[in-house]
């Protein structure tokens, strides 16, 4: 679709929106501009050493993506563009005080997500600090790269490059897959699948070049974020039954407290076990751990083990896996959650913008 014409869609989709959608389209059309050709980047002469590196061994991982794990050929991920900040959108994650389930909205194109993306961090503050207002728990949390689901030519980002050449390689298999397969309204469906993707991409793309020494990194760092994945979870099925029996306000509000106070030690010992001085997690800490907190960590990771169980069923053969979660995509929300996810499937989403 021709950029002038996306705009005057969007622009008349506004009412509709209170604008959210202008402001999504008007980022995406600086996004698109700012695109070149990643083989013009690397011949430039004033392109900084440390941007070349990375992005001679993300070419090579985008045809692997395509060759190799079988995800689309396309014209994604061949262009670069520098965005000139840190992180390209800012996402808004909101839960109920009592609810572990984030807030959906419904758009156009993709149905009903579990968060909201900004493409100016003033703004999502704003719209974070309105929900806050109105008793939500929320999240606000910059990122590096989304997906526009195969609809346009992503570009590797300036804001992927500073994670280095691993990361940004399970970046790029990450929203690919998205591309792939995408379920309207099941943000936890769709994040699990991109990030089982990610994982067998990355360990398959490092072992092919021979890294043992960051394949082993890798899978130690894995090895670790998956324990503080299984703190969140707990203290997510524990807040589950508290907000399931039906205990006075006050009361629910008290050990609410508690269990996120048990949270913040519990991750805090497992730094000290694990030998870590810092992590991000301790601006989590700092910022207040929270519903939307956990529900941010449910929609990528809740889903995970049982697409893993499913990559083993299939032999580990991707093209296999990619059928098989293709065809638990067409069972009903419930069902598919059920066979898939640790939790039950969160309420079904309003279909209104």
């Amino acid at each position: 679709m021709h950029c002038t014409r996306l705009l005057l869609l969007m622009v008349l989709s506004c009412a509709l929106s209170g604008c959210y959608i202008l402001q999504a389209t008007n980022g995406e059309l600086q996004v698109m501009r700012a695109r070149k050709p990643i083989d013009q980047v690397l011949a430039d002469p004033g392109t900084p050493a440390s941007v070349r590196d990375t992005l001679s061994e993300v070419k090579a991982a985008r045809e692997f993506a395509s060759r190799e794990l079988k995800l689309p050929d396309n014209r994604s991920y061949r262009t670069y563009a520098d965005v000139h900040r840190q992180f390209v959108v800012w996402n808004v994650v909101a839960a109920p005080e009592f609810s572990v389930h984030p807030k959906q909205w419904c758009f156009p194109i993709v149905g009903c997500v579990a968060y909201r993306g900004y493409f100016k961090e003033k703004r999502a503050r704003a719209f974070a600090a309105d929900l806050s207002k109105r008793r939500f728990d929320v999240t606000l949390d910059g990122v590096p790269a989304y997906s526009t689901l195969g609809k346009f030519a992503d570009p590797v980002l300036s804001s992927m490059i500073r994670y280095g050449p691993d990361e940004l390689a399970a970046i790029i298999f990450h929203e690919l897959a998205h591309q792939l397969l995408y379920v309207k309204n099941d943000t936890q469906f769709n994040e699990a699948f991109a990030t089982t993707v990610e994982n067998a991409g990355l360990e398959r793309w490092l072992t092919l070049n021979g890294h043992a020494d960051r394949i082993k990194r890798y899978k130690k760092d894995s090895t670790r974020e998956r324990e503080y994945i299984e703190l969140f979870a707990r203290t997510r099925a524990q807040l589950v039954r508290l907000y399931a029996s039906g205990a006075p306000v006050a009361e629910m509000r008290e050990k609410k407290a508690k269990a996120f106070e048990t949270l913040a030690n519990e991750i805090r010992d497992l730094e000290k076990r694990q030998g870590l001085k810092s992590t991000g997690y301790d601006e989590w800490i700092k910022e207040g751990l929270n519903n939307a907190r956990l529900a941010s960590e449910a929609n990528y990771y809740d889903c995970v083990p049982g697409f893993e169980r499913l990559l083993t069923e299939q032999d580990n053969d991707l093209p296999r896996f990619y059928a098989a979660a293709r065809e638990l995509s067409r069972l009903p929300l419930v069902e598919r959650h059920a066979k898939l996810c640790r939790s039950p499937a969160p309420p079904a989403a309003s279909q209104s913008p």
